[in-house]
């Protein structure tokens, strides 16, 4: 099953992909947001369908896909969690997860143009697994039970802009993070019981030339340790996106040509689907 939000920016509605059925899930909720996916929203839209209670939406493939989760309350994202992607980066895999945070109004939906900020020059692509937390988590035990609290997996292209990031950051990244349409989301938002976080193929291409392919088994710190290791610091709320890092192969190493404006990043992950954006310069 996936869950979707389908219609124009700022109209959208939800939905439920199932067996190639959409189904309509307005009489069930308003959105897919934090208090939908803590009343155990999932398993409701599950036996909403076995039981034949929802209508069925005809044109659902012409209408625009938003992001699956409407604007999240927090983005954390942790950087540096492929060993490849740290090296080419310059630096020493890290000791604990780095975490860094992006601004809720980031996140767009994922075929949406991406928005070159006025003066950047180095902007990058990097496809990553989105968590989405399905219930609060505050001080938890162990990474054993860490899973418990997904709601499930996106797709989410971390867009940085590495000048921004780097050379005026005064030692935080945050300014190479935070510009309008640097969080691509979706197309849908799997059910974290049908996904194996570790064992994920993710890709990304820049005007059909590959860049990235690996694999989430190669992440420094799973998915489990990093809900663990973010619950001792902060509570997490239903609705929260996680992005878990991204993997070798960004412009940052050297390897590649930054983007410009029309050019074309399509990233995807086994089972969770693709994304595609254009550059284009953002309007002042």
């Amino acid at each position: 099953m996936e869950i979707l939000r389908l219609g124009e920016i700022g109209q959208e509605q939800p939905v439920a992909k199932h067996e190639g059925k959409y189904y309509d899930l307005r009489s069930l909720t308003d959105d897919i947001d934090g208090a939908f996916l803590a009343a155990d929203g999932i398993a409701k839209v599950r036996q909403a369908i076995v039981e034949g209670a929802l209508p069925e939406i005809e044109n659902a493939e012409s209408l625009r896909v938003g992001a699956p989760i409407a604007r999240p309350a927090a983005v954390l994202c942790i950087g540096q969690n492929y060993a490849a992607h740290a090296a080419e980066s310059g630096d020493q895999p890290p000791s604990v997860p780095i975490l860094f945070h992006k601004h809720p109004n980031t996140v767009v939906g994922p075929f949406e143009d991406v928005l070159i900020p006025p003066g950047a020059e180095k902007v990058d692509w990097e496809v990553e697994l989105g968590v989405v937390i399905g219930k609060r988590a505050r001080y938890l035990a162990s990474p054993a039970d860490a899973l418990d609290y997904v709601a499930g997996y996106v797709i989410s292209n971390d867009v940085s802009e590495r000048a921004f990031q780097l050379d005026v950051s005064g030692g935080q990244w945050s300014k190479g993070k935070n510009a309008e349409t640097f969080n691509p989301v979706g197309p849908a938002l799997v059910p974290g019981d049908e996904v194996d976080p570790q064992n994920l193929r993710l890709w990304s291409k820049v005007n059909g030339e590959p860049r990235q392919d690996s694999n989430t088994a190669d992440m420094i710190f799973s998915v489990a340790e990093i809900i663990h290791h973010l619950s001792q610091y902060m509570v997490l709320e239903p609705g929260d996106l996680i992005n878990t890092g991204t993997p070798q192969g960004v412009a940052l190493s050297g390897r590649f040509p930054y983007l410009s404006a029309g050019d074309v990043m399509e990233i995807g992950i086994e089972g969770l689907g693709l994304q595609r954006q254009t550059l284009a310069p953002a309007v002042v």
